[in-house]
């Protein structure tokens, strides 16, 4: 998982990563409002769902303490990471102002 999870935020394009829990009620009210944002956005971002039971180790190796964590990368470089529930129009900004 480490080297493909590498490859990933690797991308030329903003990867949003959001780690979450099935069990985890924010996590739940925020799958569809990440849903607004790849449809706003479409293909000028990846949105990618790791579960934190499913993954521990990817989960532990960038230091997610809470569900749900949303982390922002593009060419490997962390450009934000916010924890809890965020707007539809707050993650679109930001993914577009951090956007190299």
């Amino acid at each position: 998982m480490n080297s493909s999870f590498a490859e990933l935020i690797n991308s030329e394009k903003p990867v949003l990563i959001d780690f979450y829990a099935t069990w985890c009620g924010p996590c739940q009210m925020l799958a569809p409002i990440l849903k607004e944002v790849k449809d706003s956005l479409g293909d000028s971002v990846s949105i990618l769902k790791v579960d934190v039971d499913k993954n521990q180790e990817l989960a532990a190796m960038q230091q997610v303490r809470g569900v749900p964590t949303m982390i922002l990368y593009q060419k490997g470089q962390l450009l934000w990471r916010q924890s809890g529930v965020v707007s539809k129009e707050e993650i679109i900004q930001t993914i577009q102002s951090k956007k190299r």
